[in-house]
């Protein structure tokens, strides 16, 4: 991640933390209501025609789409995402689910992995995103780090 810490605040400190993620959450939280709402929906359907011979790809909702694009914008996407899974054994959506559910502000590089995992090999496979999607897996890491930034930020916002 090259989220930068601006030396004002001591690195990795809830304050850091806050500082770093807040901005970038701003970019995606918006879509939480279309990410809870499409929990155990298909947001993504497959198209083929037989008559061109074309093989099938996915045609993906709007909204998933413009998520996606949102996520990409934004400094929370780390290519390292799989020791975040090693570190935290992080096999399935339910484990993600659990890890999401105990997280805390320190592990905010954590959620951002579950994010990255979902964003990124969903643009080599199109099926993980709606897979995310539907799990619930993108709506609980988005909403938790939202979240905890909105609680630990608290005390941020009246000192300012």
């Amino acid at each position: 991640m090259s989220m930068e810490n601006d030396n004002n605040v001591n690195e990795n400190s809830v304050e850091d933390i806050i500082l770093r993620y807040r901005p970038e959450l701003e970019k995606i939280t918006p879509y939480l209501k279309w990410l809870k709402e499409n929990v155990k929906v298909e947001v993504a359907q497959t198209y083929s025609n037989s008559e061109l011979k074309s093989i099938p790809f996915p045609v993906y909702d709007s909204n998933l789409l413009a998520f996606v694009k949102a996520a990409q914008t934004t400094n929370l996407l780390d290519r390292n995402y799989v020791y975040v899974y090693s570190e935290n054994h992080l096999r399935n959506y339910k484990d993600e689910l659990l890890f999401i559910q105990e997280a805390g502000i320190t592990d905010m590089d954590a959620l951002a992995g579950i994010l990255s995992s979902y964003i990124l090999r969903g643009m080599v496979k199109g099926s993980v995103w709606s897979e995310g999607v539907a799990t619930g897996v993108l709506y609980q890491v988005v909403k938790k780090m939202d979240d905890l930034i909105k609680f630990w930020g608290q005390d941020n916002l009246s000192r300012q």
